[in-house]
This record gives structure tokens, C-alpha cells and sequence, in this order.
């Protein structure tokens, strides 16, 4: 059986817990449960670290966003889908995906059409574009921004012609 943790050693477990990273509330709630406090405490320990300003779900919501689409190429469907998963407000989450500069996501996002199309084995152009479109949809990606990066990196080839 898991031995339960004290209220108070549950508060500065969670306090390092959260100074070491960004954490959201529902990542410190399952932190708690694994930890065995009782569920009792949690909203109590839970309410300690938002005053103190180890938690929160906005400043969280930012900094996932950022992350997420600078590091793993993700686009803001499967951005906003994960942040919803953890239970982020909407309203946290729309902040946060207008913080994204439009710019560096197209360009992201080309980059990450360029190198599919490099890999994608097909038939024809139109079963290419179809892959290559499934692909970025599947990172989260926009069907409209998908289909603009397309449309100017067809343009560019022509240009190289």
C-alpha cells in the first residue's frame, strides 16, 4: 500500500515540483494523487500554489504554446486539443495561441512541407499533395495556412524553372 504524504510535505513536494518547470494544475493534481495525498487536501495544497504563484494556467498555456510550435512543429489544432486535455480554460488557451507570430508558423510550417515532400513517394502531384496535406493536418495544422504554404512553394518552384 502507498503511504500517504502530509498535507504540509505535499506543499513543498509540489512547491519543487513546480519550481523546476512550468506546470499546470492538472499536471500537479495527478502529481498529488501519485504522491498519495488524500483528495481532501488537494484543493487545499492546490489553492496554496496558485496564491504563491507556483501555478498558473494562463502563464502555463503560453509557455506550452510556445514550445510546441518552436520545438515540435505542432500547429494551433493540436496545440489548443492538448491544452484542453489538461483541462486549460478556453479563454487561456486563445490568449495564448494569439501570442504565436504568423510569420515564424508559416515558416514552420514550410519548412516542415518542404521535408516531407522530400520523403513522400507517390504516383502523381495530386497524390503527393494529398499525403503531404494529411501530413500537416496531422500535426495540427490549419487546412487553409497548409494549403498557402503549398500554393507558394509551388509558386517558388516555378520561379527556379
Amino acid at each position: 500500500m502507498k503511504k500517504e504524504c502530509t498535507e504540509n510535505e505535499a506543499r513543498l513536494k509540489a512547491e519543487a515540483y513546480c519550481a523546476a518547470a512550468e506546470r499546470c494544475t492538472d499536471d500537479v493534481l495527478h502529481k498529488l494523487e501519485q504522491w498519495g495525498l488524500s483528495a481532501s487536501s488537494h484543493e487545499l495544497v492546490i489553492e496554496h500554489l496558485k496564491k504563491e504563484r507556483y501555478v498558473n494556467d494562463a502563464r502555463y498555456a503560453v509557455a506550452y504554446v510556445r514550445d510546441k510550435y518552436r520545438f515540435n512543429q505542432w500547429g494551433r489544432i493540436k496545440i489548443s486539443q492538448a491544452l484542453k486535455m489538461k483541462h486549460i480554460d478556453s479563454q487561456s488557451i486563445s490568449l495564448a495561441l494569439q501570442e504565436i507570430d504568423e510569420e515564424e508558423y508559416l515558416s514552420i510550417l514550410t519548412s516542415l512541407l518542404r521535408k516531407k515532400k522530400k520523403s513522400v513517394e507517390a504516383n502523381n502531384e495530386y497524390e503527393r499533395n494529398g499525403k503531404i496535406l494529411r501530413f500537416a493536418a496531422s500535426h495540427g495544422y490549419e487546412i487553409d495556412a497548409i494549403l498557402h504554404c503549398m500554393e507558394q512553394m509551388e509558386d517558388e518552384d516555378e520561379l527556379v524553372e
